[in-house]
This record gives C-alpha cells, structure tokens and sequence, in this order.
C-alpha cells in the first residue's frame, strides 16, 4: 500500500480507501457479515482510511466502521460526515447546537472520542459562501470533539467557496474518467491552498466497470434505480450525472483501457492513482470480492501520456456536453 499526506494535516492515509455508502444502504441488498470480512481484509492490506456519513443506512455503515476498528482506534482514520439529516437549505440545520447533536451522536455510533475528518455533506452553496458554519466546526475542533474538517462538494463552484476558509483541509469531489472538470481549477487551488482532495465515485457508479448492458435493471431501493436523473439528490451522484444508458454507451467506447490491465474497474481506478495531485480514491464496496478488485488497481498498469492525452480527448469530444446538472 502506498500512503500519501491528506493535505497539510500530517496524516497520511492509504491513496486506496474506502467509502461506505454501500454497505450502509441505497445500493440494494447489504449483508452485515459479509461487509465486516470485507472490512477487516481491507485493513490487512494496508487500508487506515474510511469514509462513513451519518445518513448511511442510518448511521448503520458508522457503526459498522466501529466494530470493524475496534482496538484500532489510533491506526485507522475515519472521516464522517453531517447535515443531510435536515434541511441542507435551512441555516438552523448548521447551528452550533445542531451540528453538534449530530457530531455526538456520530461518535456514539463510531465509539470514538474525536472523529479524525469531519465533513459537510454536500450542503447548499449558500450555506458555505456565507460561512458560518466554519465557525461552527471551529468550536467543536476546540473542544476536541472534531480533529480536522472539510467540506463534500458538488461542484467546482462549491469546492472554490470551501477553500476560501483557511482550516478547510479537504475537499470530496466527484472525479472520474466521466468528469473530469475538476481537473482545469479546483485541484490546482486545492493543492496551494495545502487540502487534501478525496476522490468518490471513481467508477462513476459502477458504469466504469464496464459491466452493464443498456437493459439492466437496479434494485428499487438501490439510487442508480431511483436517482438516475436526480429525483432523490444531485444527479451527478450517480452515473456521474450521465443517463444510464448513454453511459454504458460511453463506457463501452473505454474498454479499451483494459488492455494489459486486470480488468476495466482496475483500470479506471489506475487513471485516478496517476494523478498525483489527488490524496485518495474512496471506491465503495458490498463485498469481498468488490475490495480485492478495487485494491487491484495498485497492482494495474500506469497510464502513458498518449494514453492520458486520449482519455481526455475522449472527455471533451464525447462526455462532457452530457453531463446533467450543476458541476
């Protein structure tokens, strides 16, 4: 495993980590035990950093994360995240008193005494351009409850507000082969400005593994069934913003990035790991074999600059002007 700072905060956490929207809930069918060995093979290989949220299944995937860490409290980071348990639009939702109700309880469920990196889940632009939220945070990392804090962004707008407050130490962004207007201004200002960038959606929920025909269909409670054109929550968390079935058309188009590779997901996860300016690719999972997958990608070939240069041809020419929504 290969580790790299996250930002400027002195922590170096694994450049593959996890997220743990999946085994939480709106990814269809979970299973506990399974998501526990998938855990706990994970942090075998080397993995010390997860991403968790309050809204996971409930705070269910936070607890899981606990008992996953039990007894390994200082050797594995978890960051966590808050907000969506409200009204993202109402500032009452970002009051001192409310973030921290919601802070407690997320280390009630973690059994922790402090989380590591504390998160605003993708909250109203409004909300960060006026900032008092950070005033917020500031007074929980005072009083030890909080370690660190960052900001999981929508856009490329959002992500530029956040940096704008000097103790944002990281940024979440969606980043992928599908989307890559990140890439142009915010990971440069996110690398001046010392935050650490963690990269979800890597696979672009799940189109970049190449597996899917245009006629599958997801699990009812699964977000790729219900969220497709952003019913639910920004459409760019699924699919990257792209409809389903231009997207496998797309992807089909990319298969050929797993010549030489382990397999197209590896592959895709690669392209991520190459860019250097990046802190850590939080892939999900629902099970063992998923992980072992998504730790492939440090086995997997690197990109050329022909390769690279062809990709982000590809973007431009053929995937960006189908992107839906704010990004």
């Amino acid at each position: 495993m290969n580790y790299r700072e996250l930002g400027n905060t002195g922590i170096k956490i694994s450049e593959v980590s996890f997220g743990t929207w999946a085994i939480g809930g709106s990814w269809g069918k979970t299973s506990d035990a399974e998501a526990l060995k998938s855990l706990e093979y994970a942090i075998g290989q080397g993995v010390n950093f997860f991403d968790t949220a309050d809204v996971y299944g409930d705070g269910h995937s936070e607890e899981l994360l606990a008992e996953a860490t039990r007894g390994k409290e200082d050797e594995i980071y978890i960051a966590t995240k808050f907000c969506r348990q409200g009204d993202i639009f109402d500032p009452a939702n970002y009051s001192y008193e409310q973030v921290k109700s919601y802070c407690e309880d997320s280390l009630r469920r973690l059994n922790r005494e402090a989380i590591d990196l504390y998160q605003i889940h993708c909250p109203a632009t409004e909300i960060l351009r006026d900032g008092s939220v950070f005033e917020v945070l500031d007074r929980l990392k005072e009083e030890g409850k909080i370690r660190h804090y960052g900001v999981s962004v929508e856009t490329v707008e959002e992500g530029l507000i956040s940096l704008e407050n000097p103790n944002v130490k990281s940024l979440q962004i969606i980043y992928n082969m599908f989307r890559q207007k990140p890439m142009e201004k915010l990971i440069p200002a996110a690398n001046e400005k010392g935050a650490g960038l963690l990269v979800r959606l890597p696979l672009a929920s799940g189109l970049l593994t190449g597996k899917f025909s245009k006629s599958h269909v997801f699990e009812e409670d699964d977000h790729r069934n219900f969220n497709e054109n952003g019913a639910a929550f920004n459409v760019g968390e699924t699919f990257a913003g792209l409809g389903f079935k231009k997207g496998v058309e797309l992807a089909d188009q990319l298969k050929w990035i797993a010549e030489g590779r382990n397999s197209m997901a590896s592959a895709s996860l690669r392209w991520l790991l190459d860019q250097k300016d990046i802190t850590a690719i939080i892939p999900g999972f629902k099970n063992l074999k998923q992980v072992q997958d998504n730790l492939s990608a440090l086995e997997t070939k690197p990109f050329s600059a022909e390769e690279q240069e062809r990709i982000r041809r590809f973007y431009e020419e053929n995937v960006e002007e189908y992107i839906r929504g704010p990004y």
